[in-house]
């Protein structure tokens, strides 16, 4: 890798995608938000009518998906695609959020899709790329420099999606993160850290002293 590579992993409403977003920004590096490919997968997929209860027609659509599916590093630049359309409000619906795990939790779509992110990041000409999402610490960039597990008690993290997703049922919100995490974590553990994985607990942390704890150690590891 010729960039240098943030991991950074947790649960949903840990708030890796507000970090990740804003260490990019600052650090004027590139952004790999995985999530939104697994999310863009499960929009397409139910475009073609495929079965997400039917492994291995989810598995078949994988390899038209990635043909297709493009989507900016750029931080300040948020936008996801898959052909000619611009998917990247429809998968932040909580209609997706409700099923994407069925499609995530499929070991072979997972080894696809994690084989297309170690491509991206070793491709990267930029100085430094921030990679968030599931298996990020462990499996896709287990070498990254720095790698960070994002976490947060669960009645936090469900009262910062509710915030997201405002107009939407609280109740149904609050099922879809506690359902989501569940089903996740069968195929990937995003609870506990790794060796060599630090952890920040941002419970009692607001989002920029959250940001400036995962900056101090960016900063310690990259003089190393």
């Amino acid at each position: 890798m010729n960039a240098f590579v943030v991991a950074i992993d947790g649960p949903s409403g840990s708030g890796k995608s507000s970090v990740s977003k804003a260490l990019a920004q600052r650090l004027d590096w590139q952004l790999l938000d995985t999530g939104s490919v697994y999310r863009a997968l499960t929009w397409y997929a139910l475009q073609e009518g495929v079965d997400l209860d039917d492994a291995d027609a989810v598995i078949a659509a994988v390899p038209g998906f990635l043909n297709v599916w493009t989507l900016s590093l750029t931080p300040g630049e948020r936008w996801v695609r898959v052909a000619e359309t611009d998917v990247t409000e429809r998968i932040r619906e909580t209609a997706i959020s409700e099923v994407v795990s069925k499609v995530a939790g499929i070991q072979s779509v997972r080894d696809a899709v994690n084989t297309r992110f170690r491509e991206i990041l070793a491709e990267s000409p930029a100085e430094g790329i921030i990679a968030e999402g599931r298996d990020i610490t462990t499996v896709v960039a287990p070498d990254a420099p720095v790698r960070i597990l994002l976490t947060a008690d669960e009645a936090v993290r469900i009262a910062r999606r509710q915030a997201e997703k405002t107009g939407e049922d609280a109740k149904s919100v609050a099922a879809t993160v506690s359902e989501r995490d569940k089903r996740d974590s069968r195929v990937t553990n995003f609870t506990a850290a790794a060796e060599g994985v630090a952890v920040i607990d941002s419970t009692d942390l607001g989002l920029e002293a959250t940001i400036q704890a995962a900056l101090d150690l960016i900063t310690s590891r990259s003089a190393q």
